[in-house]
């Protein structure tokens, strides 16, 4: 990878449409409102397509966001070897050999990966937020199904369900029996990839490594199953009626997880990014789900199992007695889903202390009074009235809080706590002392500097360029204020303005159980999302190095700026026009002229030669020739340099007739970079952006021979030479001054009358 390129500044061009784009969305029939009544509709429906821009692998192109693409495709065949320069795997060879028919039951030598979500701003996957995330999202569709169905987004959701779960069947191995051999928890390193700032289309296996790590029995990781179990057992419940096989495969694969998992205990190893403290709030949330997938018992007594009056299933972890007390202060999350668990689990067996569990940690964070009296144990508030568990990621946190709130009054039909959801709701989405909705997209005082790579578009690995991000990161969920109500809009600050899936998994069902108590009459957006305003994916630049009266020396810089979605493109072509016809006057021929090649970046920095062809005729009777740059077998982004010179050669007197100002592609140039639409650029042998001179006669008005838009004294010269020359060879058109159907003595004079006025 060419790395001065990449930091080097980009134009103001490609800078100015950045703004424009974003100006464009932000200010549209596309924003809702920023004071209260807020379109609960609106927002559930822009909060789903923050998934369809994490969306990893092949696929990606052609789905609802046209700023992304297919990406990280090596994910469908990463080496099956142990991990060596974070390259393979986690497993050593012992196990991949013992259990290699079950790894690689087509003897390719690798493992297909692809799927999945990117984590956040940047593109690995990883495993304790993945699991919590789309089984979150699939909780929340669970809950409120209608809600989805009757904005029109079902499908949408359904879709978004289907590809997490996919991903999770798909790193699944079993052997013969349906026994769990080995799960892919986490696909890429997090060291490595945070050091890339670039849209995911653009990372190169080479310079952004995915290493696979998995949990086997020898590198054990139960909290990465245990959540995965739980995703596939509630996908089950959401595609039993609709698509019976497809919820089998992913109800037997969750029952094969779970046991794995409880015959395997142990923590996975996230490199330091997403660590869990202990494994039975995973395996509980599984087993909640696999109770009510399955009806079997077996699962409950595996949480709730007591003995002698102690606790001896998994909530023996935070509570030893059945005469003891335990307050929750935390929340549904990715590192702890007591919340959840106690969610489900209080409905299923109607046991006072887990409806005491449940109701308690709502009372915590709403203000609602505990129904003991006595218990003044409460969360503050911020001076506005928000709910802040953690400064890191504060929406995310009280979105999740909010869903468990709309889930307790669907079962216990009591509004306080969905009142309270409601207000914290209602300041997530504008309502709030810095009067900025948190939501991506919403409003016109939505947040607009996610920390999101692919959204941001940087061409040059760098957070601050550009100032305005390319794309509008529709329904992302920002990080949030702090304890203060303060929040920093900027794309370096992830604390603030992070985005993951995690994020936006409790915001997703939360609204669509407001929607439910709260959004008769709320409507979705039509058409939505937007098409982005047409922006140039290709142009030219040029700058004069040198010029004197034999020859002329530019260097074009071509661009390659796509970005619905960015790409490599291979086959970028470049054409520069110049004119002979004063050569041609003097007796010269385009022979006279060479062409030199002082600088070739593709050469230099990417160990490609470009070719430069020709010149060839345009319109040789108006002594119009153009020469072609050819960067085919260089597929790059960003852009590249190419410095050449037109030198003529001297006539038989030794003299120079070079005169560059009635050069197509010389118009304008200038001692710094500056767009050129008079160089064309051409993919393959389709024009994308320039204009070429125009050919023969039309649009050109008599005695203008050369086309260059005036009579001058060049066009003097050009018939003088050609006056004596049959009519037959040359075409009239701007030559026959005086029309009468023959070009003689007197459309010279002519001519000569007009130039002297």
């Amino acid at each position: 990878m060419n790395f001065r390129k990449y930091v080097r500044k980009t134009t103001a061009f490609a800078t100015a449409m950045a703004v424009v784009s974003s100006v464009f969305l932000s200010s549209s029939v596309y924003a809702g409102s920023t004071t209260p009544p807020f379109n609960y509709a609106e927002a559930l429906q822009k909060s789903l397509y923050f998934y369809d821009a994490e969306k990893c692998g092949p696929g990606v192109t052609g789905g609802k966001i046209e700023w992304r693409g297919d990406c990280h495709v090596e994910d469908c065949q990463l080496p099956l070897v142990p991990m060596k320069d974070h390259v393979g795997t986690n497993m050593s060879q012992a196990f991949i050999d013992k259990n290699k028919a079950f790894l690689d039951p087509d003897g390719n030598g690798s493992l297909d990966l692809h799927g999945g979500f990117h984590d956040a701003g940047d593109h690995v996957k990883f495993g304790l937020p993945q699991g919590y995330a789309v089984s979150t999202l699939g909780w929340g569709f669970y809950e409120f199904k209608d809600s989805f169905t009757k904005i029109n987004e079902e499908d949408h959701m359904k879709d978004i369900l289907r590809w997490g779960n996919d991903y999770f069947l798909r790193s699944t191995f079993m052997d013969n029996k349906g026994e769990v051999v080995a799960f892919c928890f986490q696909v890429g390193d997090g060291t490595v990839d945070h050091a890339w700032w670039q849209p995911p289309e653009l990372n190169k296996k080479q310079d952004v490594p995915r290493p696979a790590y998995f949990a086997t029995s020898e590198t054990p990781a139960s909290d990465q199953c245990g959540e995965a179990a739980a995703s596939l057992a509630i996908n089950y419940l959401n595609f039993k009626d609709s698509d019976p096989t497809y919820a089998k495969k992913c109800l037997d694969t969750a029952k094969a997880l779970y046991r794995f998992a409880v015959k395997n205990r142990g923590l996975g190893d996230s490199g330091g990014f997403y660590g869990s403290a202990y494994d039975e709030d995973e395996l509980s949330w599984a087993a909640v789900w696999l109770n009510i997938a399955t009806g079997e018992q077996s699962y409950i007594n595996d949480i709730t199992a007591v003995s002698d009056g102690k606790y001896t299933g998994y909530m023996s972890k935070i509570i030893k007695s059945t005469q003891d007390n335990w307050q929750n202060i935390w929340v549904h999350s990715w590192d702890v889903v007591w919340g959840g668990v106690f969610a489900k689990l209080a409905p299923i067996t109607n046991d006072p202390m887990h409806w005491y569990l449940f109701r308690w940690n709502l009372e915590y964070w709403s203000g609602i009074p505990h129904e003991n009296t006595t218990d003044q144990t409460f969360m503050a508030a911020t001076p506005g009235g928000f709910k802040v568990v953690n400064t890191w990621g504060s929406a995310r946190y009280n979105s999740a809080a909010q869903l468990c709130a709309v889930v307790y009054t669907k079962y216990k039909d009591k509004m306080d706590v969905t009142e309270w959801a409601k207000s914290q709701m209602d300041y997530i989405l504008g309502d709030n002392p810095m009067k900025r909705s948190y939501e991506v997209g919403f409003s016109d005082i939505s947040a607009k500097h996610p920390h999101h790579r692919a959204a941001h578009g940087s061409k040059t690995l760098s957070m601050n360029d550009p100032v305005e991000h390319r794309h509008t990161l529709w329904g992302a969920l920002v990080g949030g204020p702090d304890a203060t109500d303060n929040h920093n809009d900027e794309t370096t600050d992830f604390v603030s303005n992070e985005v993951a899936i995690d994020y936006n998994a409790g915001f997703v069902g939360a609204l669509a159980g407001l929607y439910k108590y709260y959004g008769e009459g709320m409507k979705p957006l039509e058409n939505f999302p937007p098409k982005e305003p047409a922006s140039d994916d290709f142009y030219a630049e040029s700058k004069l190095e040198q010029e004197n009266t034999e020859r002329t020396q530019v260097t074009i810089n071509i661009h390659n700026e796509t970005s619905r979605p960015p790409q490599f493109v291979d086959g970028l072509k470049a054409r520069y026009f110049f004119n002979i016809s004063e050569m041609l006057a003097a007796g010269q021929t385009i022979d006279d002229l060479t062409v030199a090649v002082m600088y070739d970046e593709g050469k230099a920095s990417d160990g490609k030669e470009t070719a430069i062809k020709g010149p060839f005729a345009w319109d040789a009777e108006k002594g119009i020739y153009y020469v072609e740059i050819d960067w085919s077998g260089n597929a790059f982004y960003g852009d590249r340099e190419f410095h050449f010179g037109l030198v003529e050669g001297l006539d038989s007197n030794w003299k120079s007739h070079w005169d560059p100002t009635n050069d197509w592609s010389r118009k304008d140039i200038g001692k710094e970079y500056s767009i050129n639409k008079n160089i064309s650029v051409y993919r393959g042998n389709v024009k994308v952006y320039g204009n070429e001179p125009p050919k023969g006669n039309v649009g050109t008005k008599l005695g203008d021979l050369n086309g260059d838009g005036s009579v001058d004294a060049l066009d003097y010269a050009i018939m003088k030479k050609y006056i004596l020359l049959p009519t037959g060879d040359v075409d009239l058109g701007v030559w026959d001054m005086n029309q009468d159907g023959e070009i003689n003595a007197l459309d010279l004079a002519l001519l000569k009358k007009t130039l002297l006025g």
